[in-house]
């Protein structure tokens, strides 16, 4: 959420940075309705000064047994006009936070101004596309060998995008994950295993509400509304949500691995099928609670992170600097890595890292405190550190052989019993 205070100040410049996020961002709104809180708040507060000095008076009037009938009429019509205007305060207050709710953070002033994706600045290129002697295969096509998943059952169970892992598919799913979580914690950051569903406070302080409720999926019962998390940053960042931190214990680190359900997955084209898009999927995500004088080195510590898992891969990658139009709604600056797959002739993002800033913790009011002075908001940044659907997708296609057979990286051989290479199952893969 934006400080109204740097609103009030400067509308203008603050509704042309936002434009460069999101092009029909209007700021009258959320002037107008601060300015009808305030007003009515400042006369709320005149006719309270009112009402308790024509109280002391009539207190005065009546220890002296004179009549004070006038008076006690005054002050009834300031009591009934404070309660119409507390009423009217009551409907504006929700509809103002809303309104703020809505508008995305602001980017950095080194964040190209475009709302071109292919603008991005390619910051960081490691490795090259793989060279085949052969006609190489994508996922769906390794799989009808290798039996790693199976997409029908999945459709049978949940319908599209909610794929089964199975045999080898399953244990290679896990050993990612492994690797993933040892690398992180080897290098000092705390593993937490969080909820998967979260209240509706704690994914509004993520900023996913209210701009993105139809992308939610919901468990409703009679007593609770709660939200699945797309997200592990959305459980993170509720960790601290309305307590004030002391300046010494930041920055704090942590990684939590999750399944992430997302309802905006399915739409796409016939080229990302399989696990390209997917209604849930695992990752391990990488969060971070900072003061804000140390969020910028964070940032580039969480770019290097998950840089140097998919280097531990083997996989080629590039690395890009976001443009404001392509970034997070709550990110003020973001990077995506992106490796490439080869059945796709492109590459994709396997990690998002952002630094909101404190634009998630003024929604989760987490601050923190410099000794005996006024609370502050604090930065939160997060990353992906990575999601493993599409890492899957390029291990697969960018070892194939001619075979049909795939080479595991050497990095996640310890986690499966020194296996080498996943082999073309001789048994029907529908059994």
């Amino acid at each position: 959420m934006l400080d109204i205070k740097l609103i009030r100040k400067n509308p203008q410049e603050i509704e042309a940075k936002l434009r460069t996020k999101q092009p029909d961002a209007d700021l009258s709104t959320v002037l107008r309705l601060d300015n009808e809180i305030r007003e009515k708040k400042t006369r709320v507060e005149t006719l309270k000064a009112k009402r308790n000095e024509l109280s002391e008076q009539i207190a005065l009037l009546k220890r002296k047994g004179e009549n004070s009938d006038g008076k006690m009429q005054e002050v009834n019509a300031f009591h009934d006009e404070i309660r119409l205007l507390d009423s009217e305060l009551v409907l504006l207050e929700p509809e103002f936070q809303n309104a703020l709710a809505c508008l995305p953070n602001l980017p950095m002033d080194d964040v190209k101004v475009s709302s071109d994706p292919k603008e991005n600045e390619i910051i960081k290129i490691w490795g090259t596309k793989p060279e085949f002697t052969f006609p190489f295969k994508n996922h769906l096509e390794l799989n009808e060998k290798l039996c790693l998943f199976d997409f029908e059952r999945g459709a049978k169970i949940a319908g599209s995008g909610w794929p089964v892992y199975r045999g080898m598919g399953a244990r290679l799913e896990w050993a990612l994950l492994n690797y993933m979580i040892d690398f992180h914690v080897k290098n000092g950051y705390m593993q937490w295993i969080p909820p998967i569903v979260v209240k509706k406070e704690i994914i509004f302080g993520s900023g996913q509400l209210p701009k993105f409720q139809g992308q939610q999926y919901q468990v409703l019962d009679d007593e609770n509304t709660l939200f699945l998390i797309p997200t592990a940053e959305v459980a993170l960042n509720g960790l601290y949500y309305d307590e004030i931190l002391p300046e010494e214990e930041l920055p704090l680190k942590y990684i939590a691995y999750t399944p992430c359900f997302r309802r905006e997955a399915g739409g796409a084209g016939a080229q990302e099928r399989g696990l390209i898009r997917v209604h849930q999927f695992n990752k391990v995500e990488m969060f971070a609670f900072s003061l804000p004088e140390e969020s910028s080195k964070i940032f580039d510590e969480f770019v290097g992170r998950a840089e140097a898992i998919l280097e531990g891969l083997e996989l080629h990658y590039r690395s890009a600097l976001l443009v404001t139009g392509d970034m997070s709604f709550a990110g003020a600056k973001t990077v995506d890595i992106e490796v490439y797959l080869p059945g796709q002739n492109r590459y994709y993002e396997v990690s998002s890292v952002s630094n909101c800033t404190d634009y998630q913790s003024r929604r989760s009011n987490t601050r923190f405190r410099k000794k005996q002075e006024k609370p502050q908001f604090l930065h939160t940044l997060n990353g992906s550190g990575l999601a493993t659907s599409r890492l899957m997708v390029a291990i697969l296609e960018n070892n194939q052989q001619p075979d049909g057979s795939v080479v595991i990286p050497k990095a996640l051989r310890p986690y499966l019993g020194g296996l080498e290479k996943l082999v073309v199952q001789i048994k029907n893969c529908s059994g």
